[in-house]
């Protein structure tokens, strides 16, 4: 059987020279990298935001030396390398401790993915983000898509996948601004609370959609997007 062609969004219509960038956001996981996947199968390509904040404070990286300086020696494991689990312990116990690391990494993170956009040659690419909206990055994003799921699946399977105690699950879904206020946001969203191909068949649903998308009707929807982002994570944050 031939396989089944998969058209890609046309660019701006400002010039062939423009992009279109998808952003994608939830939960602590909600399975945000299991839906950017499914895109990068559809042509796509992938900016992982999470990888670069590991590259970040790894040895050499651009934060190391000040997450070490902030936070100390009891941030290591064996000699020079950062222990992300102790860490993560550390800052999701105390959530000015949080904003200090988010406040070290996210201005790094987001110098790297504007350098990434600007010498992309791909027509399509998807901001994989778990803080797009609370670092700003939302305005990149010509479409949003949140994934969603019901918070007890999420707990089973971030057992699964990590150490980490159901409190401790609980402490990082508390840390970000809620689903329902991100979905709000979403030009789309993604339930990832059933099986793997419920959840690619709403992908490609929304990539056929963006295939036959008027490039002027996702500005106009991004700029409105955006102002009702800065009314909402105000709210959010003062609650």
């Amino acid at each position: 059987m031939p396989r089944q062609k998969i058209n890609k969004p046309k660019p701006y219509a400002q010039g062939e020279g423009k992009k279109i960038i998808l952003g994608i956001t939830g939960g602590f996981g909600s399975g945000k990298s299991t839906v950017a996947g499914f895109f990068k199968t559809f042509g796509a390509e992938v900016i992982d935001a999470d990888k670069l904040s590991h590259e970040c404070i790894a040895p050499g990286g651009k934060c190391y030396n000040k997450a070490i300086k902030t936070f100390g020696a009891k941030i290591l494991k064996g000699v020079k390398k950062i222990d992300r689990v102790k860490l993560g312990r550390i800052v999701f116990d105390d959530k000015k401790l949080l904003n200090k690391l988010n406040n070290i990494i996210h201005p790094e993170v987001i110098k790297v993915i504007r350098g990434r956009i600007k010498k992309s040659k791909s027509k399509v690419i998807v901001l994989d983000v778990p803080l797009l909206i609370e670092s700003g990055l939302i305005n990149l994003a010509d479409k949003l898509i949140v994934v969603k799921i019901k918070k007890d699946v999420q707990i089973k399977r971030v057992k699964i996948k990590t150490s980490l105690t159901e409190s401790g699950i609980l402490r990082r879904i508390n840390s970000q601004i809620p689903l329902r206020v991100k979905a709000r946001l979403a030009d789309f969203v993604i339930d990832n609370s059933g099986t793997i191909r419920k959840t690619k068949e709403q992908a490609k649903h929304i990539w056929k959609s963006l295939c036959s998308a008027k490039m002027r009707d996702l500005r106009i929807s991004a700029a409105v997007r955006q102002e009702f982002a800065r009314i909402h994570i105000a709210g959010s944050l003062r609650r």
